[in-house]
């Protein structure tokens, strides 16, 4: 079929497998140019098929060798209908790992059920014995607790008052001004439920129960704070609260891990378009103005940028991975600079329709939001006739 990419809201409803070989083949060859890293060998990545989890998986193979177990949940192809994007990443990156000689095998269903654990703790216990690193980097909107059986949903909700400011349609380029009304307990407790850590602790604890975590294992969940102008709808408001569970969960979890010489880390990242932070209100205008000023100054990355530099920069330094005073490895530094956020506050007060094609890169934000889905890679012909119907070879 002829895949071209249907868009509703900020949602693309269409993935290009040969697009989305292209993204991991990129990644892939941005890892092995920047040479060896010292890392895990045995890794487990829960939420591996896109962003940050991709981009773990990717690092971990490519630039230490690692054999990896990738847990996700996509929708897989049936003919005349495409997959979801993670899908035909994570069949890109099988093929491109057994090619060089790699263990890679993935398991799709919900990472947040007790069957998809099992089958996990299974294969692991098959296959490689132990693991010496779990990535955490889930981003659902739902999650079913599988000891209560009750369904909770996420909201993107400021906490106390009403928030109101810019934002921007990233397909049309319109600014217009935005207000959410503020969130309850009930939609509070929902999203810490779904975001928070309470999951990753189920994982780490059914890992340690079993002895499959290695002597001096390391896990690793992704968060994010990001400035003052989003924090009343982002770290201030139901996600930040989630957040900061994750974050305190990270304690929690290095005591029980104390016992093996294991630690828990929460990386800070900086903002990029993933398809979580497109329903974001006031995020895509402001990662359009930050990426401007990143992008002029030379120090924009995307996922796999990032995740390159907290493997190799942070995690395994040779040394003590450094943090800030809340325990937190901040990878989002360059982000936080002072001088990029006085830039980024500067032009936010600028930021109209007419002036966001000038002053912002909006037009990089749109490209990378399809390239989330496998379109806009130079030297793929999107007219050609694809074959939608790609296996992930692990999975039968």
């Amino acid at each position: 079929m002829i895949i071209e990419p249907r868009m509703r809201g900020f949602i693309c409803l269409t993935a290009h497998p040969t697009g989305a070989e292209q993204n991991v083949k990129n990644q892939i060859e941005y890892i092995k140019s920047k040479g060896e890293i010292a890392g895990a060998k045995k890794v487990l990545v829960i939420g591996a098929s896109t962003g940050f989890g991709l981009a773990s998986r990717i690092t971990s193979a490519f630039g230490s060798g690692a054999a990896t177990i990738g847990v996700f949940f996509e929708k897989p192809p049936v003919e005349g209908k495409t997959a979801s994007p993670g899908w035909y990443n994570s069949a890109a990156f099988e093929k491109e790992a057994h090619k060089a000689g790699l263990y890679a095998k993935s398991i799709n269903g919900d990472a947040f059920s007790n069957e998809i654990k099992r089958e996990t703790l299974d294969l692991i216990k098959a296959d490689l014995g132990k693991v010496d690193l779990v990535i955490y980097s889930l981003a659902s909107p739902v999650r079913t607790n599988p000891n209560t059986g009750v369904t909770h949903r996420s909201v993107l909700k400021p906490i106390g008052q009403t928030f109101t400011n810019k934002t921007v349609d990233f397909h049309t380029g319109k600014v217009s001004e935005v207000s959410i009304a503020p969130a309850n307990e009930e939609d509070i407790e929902n999203t810490v439920a779904v975001m928070g850590g309470e999951d990753w602790a189920m994982w780490i604890d059914a890992l340690k129960n079993e002895d499959l975590l290695a002597e001096g294992a390391t896990t690793v969940a992704y968060s994010y704070i990001g400035p003052s102008l989003t924090e009343a709808v982002y770290r201030k408001g139901t996600i930040g609260r989630a957040k900061d569970h994750l974050e305190a969960t990270a304690f929690t979890i290095s005591d029980s891990l104390e016992s093996i010489g294991g630690k828990a880390y929460v990386s800070v990242n900086k903002a990029l378009v993933t398809q979580a932070s497109s329903a974001i209100p006031v995020i895509p205008l402001y990662i359009s103005l930050l990426y401007k000023i990143m992008k002029e100054e030379g120090i924009h990355e995307g996922c796999i940028e990032q995740i390159q530099r907290l493997f190799q920069d942070r995690l395994y330094n040779g040394s003590e991975v450094p943090v800030d005073e809340k325990g937190r490895i901040r990878i989002d530094d360059w982000e936080m600079r002072e001088d990029v956020q006085e830039k980024v506050a500067k032009l936010w007060l600028e930021a109209t329709t007419e002036t966001l094609p000038e002053i912002g890169d909006l037009a990089g934000y749109r490209n990378d939001f399809l390239n989330l889905f496998g379109f806009e890679f130079a030297g793929i012909d999107y007219t050609a006739d694809t074959n939608e119907v790609v296996e992930i070879e692990s999975i039968k």
